[in-house]
């Protein structure tokens, strides 16, 4: 089912409960992207993830919601990689190539304890977990 509408906005009822909690332009992003490769490749996983991907080059998953990146680009080892048969872990929409400070400021927004000691690998996984949990208690 297409994700957008003839006026080009998405149709929030057919977005993630995620992305239902973000601006306009995440929204506009993902179901444009989606409805792009659904037409190439079908619906199904493979629009999904395409979409995701897209979704990941601008924006970062905070939480429940989706936020813009400071900086364009891949967010992980996997969408560095691309492809259908990408090689590397996904930081589940974590900004895992962005600075420690940058990290270190969404774990005190998510209130993540013991972060003041982590190093980068251990703050994406809290980011990871913390979003996780997030996402779980909001739907």
């Amino acid at each position: 089912m297409p994700k957008t509408s003839k006026s080009g906005s998405a149709r929030k009822s057919e977005l993630p409960s995620t992305l239902q909690k973000s601006d306009a332009k995440a929204q506009r992003t993902f179901a444009k992207a989606h409805d792009a490769a659904a037409e190439e490749y079908g619906e199904g996983e493979r629009a999904h993830r395409v979409a995701y991907s897209a979704l990941k080059h601008s924006y970062e998953k905070v939480g429940d919601h989706w936020e813009a990146k400071s900086e364009k680009g891949p967010s992980d080892e996997r969408a560095r990689s691309g492809g259908p048969n990408a090689k590397g872990d996904t930081a589940e929409g974590v900004d895992a190539n962005s600075s420690k400070k940058h990290l270190m400021e969404i774990a005190r927004r998510l209130d993540i304890s013991g972060r003041s000691s982590m190093n980068k690998d251990e703050l994406v996984s809290a980011i990871k977990k913390a979003n996780r949990r997030e996402t779980a208690r909001g739907r």
